[in-house]
């Protein structure tokens, strides 16, 4: 899904965009039409008017791209649910700062389940 500057835009006030990848394996592509690879052009801003960052990302994920609407598994007290793994740029994201890791132009975050049923 590709979000157009129209779609955040106000003839008063116009919002920079964020590009990024984000990609979701181990299971998680089935709550995402089971699309693995997105191409999104994030609100540089969150709702608050702070720079976007992880924690932002999922919430918009989930209100905007989530087309299986069981967001408790993905999610668990406002943050990505134990299980999941998540990599920003290759590297774990308790490395960058967690959900507080602010986004950059091209950052490419992954999502990957470890959760398996059995």
């Amino acid at each position: 899904m590709h979000i157009t500057r129209a779609e955040y835009s106000t003839p008063q006030k116009s919002i920079d965009f964020v590009p990024i990848a984000v990609e979701f394996t181990g299971g998680l592509e089935l709550l995402f039409s089971n699309r693995r690879k997105h191409q999104l052009s994030l609100p540089a801003k969150d709702e608050d008017g702070q720079a976007a960052n992880v924690a932002f990302l999922v919430r918009y994920l989930c209100q905007h791209l989530m087309s299986d609407r069981r967001e408790e598994l993905f999610v668990m007290e406002g943050t990505v649910r134990p299980g999941i793994l998540v990599l920003i740029n290759d590297a774990d994201w308790e490395l960058e700062g967690e959900h507080s890791y602010e986004l950059q132009n091209g950052d490419s975050i992954l999502f990957v389940s470890t959760l398996h049923g059995g």
